[in-house]
């Protein structure tokens, strides 16, 4: 996201458009692109709101979704399965969290359960076999396949994971480390 006018033609250039396409993109003349990024005028607030919210425009359209990134494999616990069998999966699977769902429809997401929790399960003297309902935490956060790499990083800074769906029907999840590892391969 640009915030200063002398950024426009960084952002242009960047990428790779003429100073035509882009007033074409904000329904703005030419000249006043050239005259903006010359420093020879100080445009109106309607003119630099229309070629701001052209620049995110293009900003999102080039930005990663949610969808280039998911783990289609989702591996979750029912409400109703005890700690012990849910610490076997996630101790197999080598996770630390794992969504929990309804025994009754397998594509609704009812809490979520880690490490963290199981843990103060184990502390508080709970048995190996009392359910995950008991001690799961909040939903995960769910959203479109067609979301921001940016809004998924600041999902995932107060969430452990994200479910990812499309059309109502859950296409995969992300987690820290799927994002970390799509960002810096």
């Amino acid at each position: 996201m640009i915030s200063e006018l002398r950024e426009i033609q960084e952002f242009r250039k960047k990428h790779g458009l003429t100073q035509t396409e882009l007033a074409k993109l904000a329904g703005v003349s030419q000249s006043l692109i050239a005259k903006i990024e010359s420093n020879k005028i100080d445009p109106t607030y309607t003119n630099i709101k229309k070629i701001f919210s052209a620049i995110e425009c293009l900003n999102q359209k080039k930005e990663i979704k949610a969808s280039e990134i998911i783990n289609k494999n989702i591996i979750s616990v029912k409400a109703e399965d005890s700690l012990k069998h849910t610490i076997k999966i996630m101790k197999q699977k080598g996770i630390s969290q794992v969504p929990v769902i309804d025994q009754k429809h397998p594509d609704l997401f009812i809490g979520m359960i880690s490490e963290a929790k199981i843990l103060d399960a184990i502390m508080n003297n709970a048995s190996p076999d009392s359910k995950v309902r008991e001690f799961m935490g909040e939903c995960p956060p769910i959203i479109s396949k067609d979301s921001t790499i940016t809004l998924v990083g600041s999902l995932l800074k107060y969430s452990p994971m994200v479910i990812v769906k499309d059309k109502g029907k859950t296409i995969g999840i992300i987690t820290k480390a799927d994002l970390l590892g799509r960002v810096y391969q």
